[in-house]
């Protein structure tokens, strides 16, 4: 049996909310690409709002650090073949 916890939160309340796959039974009659493409839809109507998925601080940092570096040598980068080969180098 597959849970899907569903957190509601809006600015009045928030609470929790444990939805299964048994709950709804048509999900459990979808083909596998039927569900990943279900899947998609949901986490598209999801990306809609940034709001609703905070991005943590250290993502943000990074981030951060990864344009200073850009922009401190925005010429400094890789063809799609160099870094093809760094990366056959590592295997």
């Amino acid at each position: 049996m597959h849970k899907i916890k569903i957190e509601v939160v809006s600015k009045i309340y928030k609470k929790e909310v444990t939805v299964r796959i048994s709950d709804i039974p048509e999900i459990a009659k979808l083909s596998a690409q039927e569900k990943i493409l279900l899947v998609e839809d949901i986490w598209d109507s999801i990306a809609l709002d940034e709001s609703v998925v905070p991005i943590p601080r250290s993502h943000r940092d990074e981030l951060d650090r990864r344009l200073r570096i850009h922009e401190s040598a925005p010429g400094n980068l890789l063809t799609l073949e160099e870094l093809q080969a760094r990366i056959e180098k590592r295997k």
